[in-house]
């Protein structure tokens, strides 16, 4: 799953870029995946949702419940997605999708040691948003839906400077900002972005648009500010759990986001 990187744009096709990503922040996207960012669709059902997830996340207030279990797998994942987790993986955002067609979720970061048998567990649960249609094995720009899937995370970036993470950081007003003619609600949803490996190239900018599956796949799926409800196909998260997020993830433990709602995810 290693896509090499290549080119970028002329400064204006990156801006335009950028516009375009936030438009479909979450409006470029796709479905499956794993190490390499090409994944594969998964589909199916599964048992209902566990209870909340033990450890809250740092601002202690998870609204929904992530779901607990076997401290050697990773709640709530069944065998198909688990199998696309890199076996030297050390750190797991999953996002619970509440359901298949709908907005809400909760994010959980796990982690686990580095010794034989050490299992995972709970370091923060968020409530969060994903795409405001739900989520699809099969996703294409403009559904509105965000893609299953076991994406790597290699690089961030955002309109507010550096919070301290170890990702690749890529700052800019001027190619993260959104539209000024948005709603003042969405003006922050980009201060702080963190890529989702989905039909990009990994080492290059949040605000590429280079999509190696074509454009009709979708792309720029991000974790990003949330505003309160669904958005175009990423995850939107509190501001603090960004923050905690950037200043957690390590490339040395090879960070995973495992994503979809709650049935397929247990497929």
């Amino acid at each position: 799953m290693q896509i090499k990187s290549v080119r970028r744009a002329t400064v204006t096709a990156v801006v335009l870029g950028a516009v375009l990503a936030t438009l479909g922040a979450c409006e470029a996207s796709q479905s499956g995946g794993a190490k390499n960012g090409l994944p594969g669709p998964h589909a199916g059902a599964g048992p209902p949702r566990a209870p909340r997830a033990a450890g809250a996340g740092p601002a202690g207030q998870p609204d929904r419940a992530g779901p607990v279990g076997d401290p050697g797998r990773i709640p709530g994942v069944g065998e198909l997605l688990r199998a696309e987790i890199p076996a030297d993986s050390g750190q797991v955002v999953a996002v619970y999708g509440e359901d298949k067609d709908s907005a809400d979720s909760t994010v959980v970061l796990y982690t686990r040691g580095t010794r034989d048998g050490d299992g995972w567990r709970p370091a923060g649960s968020w409530p969060a948003h994903n795409g405001r249609s739900g989520w699809t094995s099969d996703h294409h720009a403009g559904d509105g839906r965000s893609p299953v899937g076991v994406f790597t995370v290699t690089d961030a970036g955002g309109v507010l400077p550096d919070p301290g993470t170890r990702l690749s950081y890529d700052q800019g007003r001027d190619l993260y900002a959104p539209p000024r003619y948005w709603s003042p609600a969405y003006q922050h949803d980009f201060d702080y972005v963190i890529a989702i490996d989905y039909n990009r190239l990994r080492g290059t900018p949040p605000h590429d648009t280079t999509h190696p599956w074509g454009d009709g796949r979708g792309g720029s799926i991000w974790l990003h500010l949330d505003h309160g409800r669904g958005t175009s196909a990423c995850v939107g998260l509190p501001k603090d759990a960004m923050e905690y997020l950037l200043r957690t993830l390590d490339p040395a433990r090879d960070p995973v986001v495992v994503m979809g709602d709650r049935p397929t995810l247990l497929s």
